[in-house]
């Protein structure tokens, strides 16, 4: 399939940009989490090629971007107070908020629900074309769906090739993961994805404790049990058993390896290892350009070290378990 055509991020290119969205069509930009594939989100064409191009699921919702917070009440209704607070603490910034749509809201942007959800990038050339373009951009992840997020204009390439007319290169992704997403819907806010911005930060500046019941929750990205998954299949494990399965199939599996150590004198010599930071913001950074590095090699297995289960490695967590979970992942 031909590759998509990268460029600058411009003045003039993301005029270019802009005029291609007004028309319809596709473009792809870099943001803070991972690159988005962007449609002009008052167009139900355009929103429709967005479900084409990565072969996405219709009552699957997308995340509109917009400039500023003062347009939420164009796009949502019923604005909570709690809302204000995190726009004023974390616009812009890797946070989605999930809010009772507008009566003029498209029905493919919310998979038909009655909830939308909002964020304002924390990217200059996400927040240029926003302006340039004048309205609010439906993004997801610029990826086939459910497969792993591309942090770079050309992970972009090699995953849509000509699915998407231009993609605007802001270089490698600053944080690397997906945003944090907050239903503020219900009686109680409640933590639908993690991202790298915490929980702990949401609920000080909320006043209160997220709800840990997300049974009734809104359908949402990223909430599938499999996601953001290589073609290789996937386990996660802990580093003890990592050395254990790499002995069981030491020649029999090309196999690869992402964890939080050196590779052990022990270890299978063949294994493909990346060693990551045990920083949780350095690993996150890192994670999915690895994922991608791995599966590229056409390998029989990838093993990941299960990392801490703390607080700031939650989000980590949640997007390891979600690329093993299509896979039936070994469990720790």
């Amino acid at each position: 399939m031909p590759a998509s055509r990268i460029v600058d991020p411009t003045a003039a290119n993301i005029n270019v940009a802009a005029d291609m969205l007004r028309r319809g069509e596709l473009v792809a930009f870099s943001t803070e989490t991972v690159y988005g594939l962007g449609a002009d989100a008052l167009s139900a064409a355009a929103v429709g090629r967005i479900f084409a191009a990565k072969g996405r699921p219709a009552n699957h919702p997308l995340i509109v971007h917009i400039s500023d917070a003062s347009e939420l009440t164009h796009w949502a209704t019923d604005v909570p107070n709690g809302a204000i607070k995190l726009a004023e603490a974390f616009w812009p910034g890797p946070l989605t908020m999930i809010l009772r749509r507008g009566r003029n809201v498209l029905d493919e942007l919310t998979g038909a629900q009655a909830t939308i959800g909002l964020r304002i990038p924390a990217h200059p050339v996400a927040l240029k074309l926003l302006r340039r373009f004048g309205s609010g951009i439906a993004a997801p992840s610029a990826n086939r769906f459910g497969q792993v997020s591309p942090t770079t204009a050309a992970h972009v390439a090699e995953g849509l090739g000509d699915r998407v007319g231009l993609i605007l290169d802001g270089g490698p992704c600053a944080i690397g993961i997906e945003s944090s997403i907050v239903d503020l819907t219900g009686t109680l806010p409640r933590l639908l994805r993690p991202g790298m911005l915490s929980r702990a930060a949401i609920e000080e500046v909320l006043g209160t404790a997220l709800d840990r019941d997300n049974s009734s929750a809104p359908r949402v990205s990223g909430s599938l049990e499999s996601h953001y998954a290589p073609r290789t299949p996937v386990r996660w494990l802990s580093a003890d058993a990592i050395l254990k399965a790499l002995k069981h199939e030491a020649g029999r599996l090309a196999t690869g390896v992402i964890a939080l150590e050196d590779q052990p004198v022990d270890a299978m010599a063949a294994a493909q290892w990346r060693n990551l930071s045990a920083d949780p913001d350095a690993y996150a950074h890192e994670l999915y350009a690895q994922l991608r590095e791995l599966d590229a090699l056409k390998l029989d297995l990838i093993l990941l070290e299960i990392p801490p289960d703390t607080a700031e490695w939650e989000a980590v967590r949640d997007r390891l378990q979600r690329a093993a979970g299509g896979h039936n992942a070994g469990k720790p």
